[in-house]
């Protein structure tokens, strides 16, 4: 995607003067419910109305969206408040209708982007199309993957495109419903700098408690914008409502959230950041220096662990030393699960090196 910087224009055009906000309901679920929704986000921040039309569930005998109806009412939503409108679509039947009904946005969700085979179909529904379309990560933490997605879009000759990073999913137990994996959102970022990305804190929180923390840790990181799940009556949502908040909330996050600016061109900020940051640079080497002292260690103890034919995992040691290394963090200001997430790195690194080691 070389030209990377003609897919910004559509946001650029918009002139915005804050982060793009998208928002309404996870799912469209009556013409009153849609239609209320969106008087009561006319003339706020929102720049486009969501509405989930087509809403497949993890597991059948959910509700699964009203199907193309809800387009008719999404076609009121545009004429009545003069929101501009967007829903997912997963394969060219969906790609079709949204067309027809003149949807100004499409989005592409988690589970069609996993399958390149679905991708490609989208992608050749779309050809030709002037339509912004934004691609959900896929639900795995694969960076290529979700790329991959983008570029065939691209080769349709789909120039308005955009990313919308709503978190992966884990088999471990977190905070979040999604972990936000922030590093491959800013490895995104650092490869296609001029690729519109918006965060969806609904999804990566799965609580409506949290969207105001993880949508300013995404403007803090230059996100362009949010996709904000909202519903004048979340807790009786049809879908997903413990995600949802209202209207009201949603205003108070608008006016709360804090816009960064992309750097400050004073002498003594940069004097002083220059600094900082060299810090972490020798504390950065200090602690590559350490991790390679550690795995010659792992690679002596593979040699004794073959010598003596012992297998190279040791639960109980594995067990006691994460134990003593999370304590340890906490009083060092780190978080659990910033510290499970780094021992267990290092432990299947020193795994990789005792394995390699007894099959020489």
């Amino acid at each position: 995607m070389e030209n990377s910087k003609q897919m910004r224009s559509w946001l650029d055009d918009m002139k915005l003067d804050h982060p793009l906000v998208i928002a309404g309901p996870c799912s469209a679920e009556t013409e009153e419910q849609v239609l209320r929704i969106a008087h009561e986000l006319k003339d706020t921040d929102v720049n486009y109305y969501r509405a989930g039309i087509w809403k497949p569930r993890t597991r059948p005998g959910n509700f699964e969206g009203v199907g193309a109806l809800g387009l008719k009412w999404l076609q009121k939503v545009k004429e009545e408040t003069g929101l501009k409108t967007t829903t997912e679509v997963a394969n060219a039947a969906h790609v079709k209708l949204a067309l027809e009904y003149d949807i100004d946005m499409l989005w592409i969700g988690a589970r069609s982007t996993v399958s390149p085979f679905i991708m490609q179909e989208i992608a050749d529904a779309l050809e030709g199309t002037d339509k912004t379309v934004l691609v959900k990560n896929p639900v795995n933490p694969d960076l290529s993957l979700w790329l991959g997605g983008i570029e065939r879009l691209h080769t349709a000759g789909i120039k308005n495109l955009g990313a919308i990073h709503r978190g992966f999913s884990t088999y471990e137990k977190t905070k979040y419903r999604n972990i936000p994996e922030w590093q491959l959102a800013i490895e995104f970022q650092n490869r296609f700098p001029d690729l519109p990305l918006i965060c969806d804190p609904s999804h990566i929180t799965g609580k409506r408690d949290m969207i105001f923390d993880v949508s300013q840790t995404a403007l803090d990181l230059n996100f362009d914008g949010l996709m904000i799940e909202t519903h004048f009556d979340p807790d009786n949502a049809w879908s997903d409502a413990a995600q949802q908040v209202t209207p009201t909330v949603l205003k108070q996050i608008m006016r709360d959230l804090k816009i960064r600016k992309e750097t400050d061109q004073q002498i003594d900020y940069n004097n002083e950041l220059n600094n900082l940051r060299a810090q972490i640079d020798v504390i950065d080497n200090q602690l590559i220096t350490s991790l390679g002292k550690r795995m010659k260690i792992s690679d002596s103890i593979g040699a004794l662990k073959k010598e003596r034919n012992v297998a190279v995992l040791q639960s109980n040691r594995w067990n006691e030393i994460l134990g003593k290394m999370i304590l340890e963090g906490e009083e060092k200001g780190l978080s659990e699960e910033f510290v499970l997430r780094m021992f267990k790195a290092i432990h299947q690194e020193s795994i990789n090196h005792q394995e390699k080691v007894l099959k020489a």
